[in-house]
């Protein structure tokens, strides 16, 4: 009855699955993106624009795992 009642209390890990698993999906397609795609990513606004949504997705998923933890 006590460890039903602790694991009740504790937060859900799913936000930083989601966020974690996000972060991976982008990671995968970014590489596959640079190996077939010489040009990748297209200049400094696409240089910009990938470590921008990199960084912001690392972000979430650092702050997920800190809220849920």
């Amino acid at each position: 009855m006590l460890s039903s009642l602790f694991a009740a209390a504790e937060p859900s890990h799913v936000p930083f699955f989601i966020a974690g698993g996000v972060l991976a999906v982008w990671a995968v397609l970014l590489s596959w993106v640079g190996l077939t795609r010489p040009a990748f990513p297209f200049g400094a606004g696409g240089q910009r624009a990938v470590m921008g949504v990199s960084f912001l997705l690392a972000v979430a998923a650092v702050a997920m795992a800190v809220l849920t933890s």
